[in-house]
């Protein structure tokens, strides 16, 4: 127990229903799980003045089903940043077994969900407005000042309409997510911490294994990021990753009568940019009073990519572009982005900024965005938009406070052995990233042939088998192990 953090660690957690912790239509349904409570645990704002105001978390606790061959707690963090986690415990519950012997714990890191305060920067119209402008696609000068003036107005705003402000923005890192994580775990009785963490969530075990390495049982790291990758590095991975996803849509698509694209893979990418890069000019109405603009469109696009399950739908969209058409593109881009039918959104979007803001080195040389820009088109040139590069700043370089983390190879010494499952075709946190943070952290790579983001407990035997092994029995697969749907 860290010197004075006593009035947090070992707390007694009151847990309840957990219908009043839902904060969206989707959250509704999972929350009323049989068996499901809700908890909200206390933690410093800012653990440097331990003594001074405190946040709550919420928490989801769906109970081991075999009481006598429970081990402890599987706290699982579903990514993002931003992602609530509260439902997640719900939704995988029921799969491999791996419930019987662990209760499954989900969280909603500080700033997000039902988290409280949460970071909050644009209202619902604010936001339907800024996904209408398209803004960053006019690179003159003008153009650009008007895109700065938009980030400036951004984080000014983040910072006024958050609770607690700019002390909220300053702590809402990752180093104090793992910190959070520890004293979850204390909170909940476990002597180690046994932890399942997918995409941005793979950061936050990395984190804590380097704060807390002898605190460590076990983790499953599904999706990595890898930790040593500043913030243009990983963007352009990323974008490699969804080409290489746009790839392998194509493939499909082409063997179909009815695809977007036509029948000449060859000729796909020419025709995929004679259907969306107009909208840029000529956005379609939607008939909500909204219009699918070029940044929804390739945003729908990119939801799409995911996961191979998707693609019907990203054909059916593609084809009623053609019709001037714009129901499911706009459907998807709603999804991605959090957006309900009443035309709320979550708070996702600023919670992720937030968090990267003070995770990442931020890059403020117009030369070094410019060479961004010019590398993630190179990298994916499904999403070049056909303009030039632009230099304009993001956010993060007018953000109000400094940095909190920077990208580094972890120091994990006292680190027990632990499971990264990679997949070879994920857009989003590209197979290489699992390779290097199963390097980084000692660990046992589990690599996953397929096409879409994170594997584990989604019903691929070979891989669920494995992780349900490694969680219960401490027992890592063989070296080199290879699975596929």
């Amino acid at each position: 127990m860290p010197a004075g953090l006593e009035r947090y660690y070992g707390q007694a957690l009151t847990w309840e229903d957990c219908a009043p912790y839902a904060r969206t239509d989707g959250d509704r349904q999972p929350l009323r799980a049989p068996g499901l409570r809700c908890a909200r645990l206390t933690v410093p704002l800012d653990y440097t003045a331990p003594g001074g105001d405190t946040i709550t978390l919420a928490l989801s606790r769906k109970p081991a089903t075999d009481d006598g061959a429970r081990i402890g707690s599987l706290i699982i963090n579903p990514g993002g940043p931003g992602v609530s986690g509260l439902s997640t415990a719900a939704r995988l519950s029921g799969v491999a077994g791996v419930n019987q012997r662990f209760d499954f714990v989900g969280f909603d890191p500080r700033g997000t969900g039902a988290s409280e305060p949460v970071v909050r920067c644009l209202t619902d119209a604010e936001r339907d407005v800024e996904r209408a402008e398209d803004d960053e696609l006019d690179t003159s000068p003008q153009g650009v000042a008007k895109v700065e003036a938009d980030q400036r107005a951004y984080a000014t705003k983040c910072a006024e309409r958050t609770g607690k402000g700019a002390a909220m923005l300053a702590n809402i890192g990752t180093r104090d997510v793992a910190r959070d994580l520890d004293v979850l775990r204390s909170a909940l009785g476990d002597e180690k911490l046994t932890y399942l963490g997918y995409s941005y969530g793979t950061r936050i075990g990395s984190t804590y294994a380097e704060a807390f390495p002898g605190n460590v049982r076990a983790m499953v790291l599904d999706g990595a990021v890898d930790p040593t990758q500043d913030a243009v590095a990983e963007l352009v991975a990323q974008a490699t990753g969804f080409q290489s996803a746009f790839t392998d849509f194509v493939a499909w698509c082409v063997q179909r009568q009815d695809c977007a694209l036509g029948r000449d893979a060859t000729r796909a990418l020419r025709a995929f940019h004679a259907l969306v890069r107009p909208l840029a000019e000529r956005p379609i109405e939607t008939g909500d009073g909204r219009r699918l603009s070029y940044s929804d469109a390739t945003t729908g696009v990119t939801q799409a990519l995911y996961s191979e399950q998707l693609w019907e739908l990203l054909n059916t969209g593609l084809n009623e572009l053609k019709q001037n058409r714009s129901h499911t593109l706009m459907a998807l881009a709603d999804a991605y982005l959090e957006r309900d039918k009443s035309g709320r959104y979550t708070t996702t979007q600023d919670a992720f900024v937030a968090v990267r803001c003070v995770d990442d080195t931020r890059v403020t040389n117009r030369a070094a965005v410019l060479e961004a820009q010019r590398r993630y088109k190179q990298a994916a040139p499904f999403l070049d938009d056909g303009k030039p590069a632009s230099e304009a700043l993001d956010a993060c370089a007018f953000w109000p406070v400094p940095p909190t983390s920077t990208p580094h190879l972890p120091s994990v010494e006292g680190l027990p052995p632990v499971l990264v499952i990679s997949t070879t075709g994920d857009p989003a946190t590209p197979y290489e990233a699992g390779v290097a943070l199963a390097d980084a952290l000692g660990g046992r790579l589990l690599t996953y042939e397929a096409t879409q983001h994170t594997a584990f407990l989604q019903g691929v035997r070979c891989v669920d088998d494995a992780g349900a092994a490694y969680l219960t029995e401490l027992r890592l697969p063989q070296e080199g192990i290879r699975c596929s749907a």
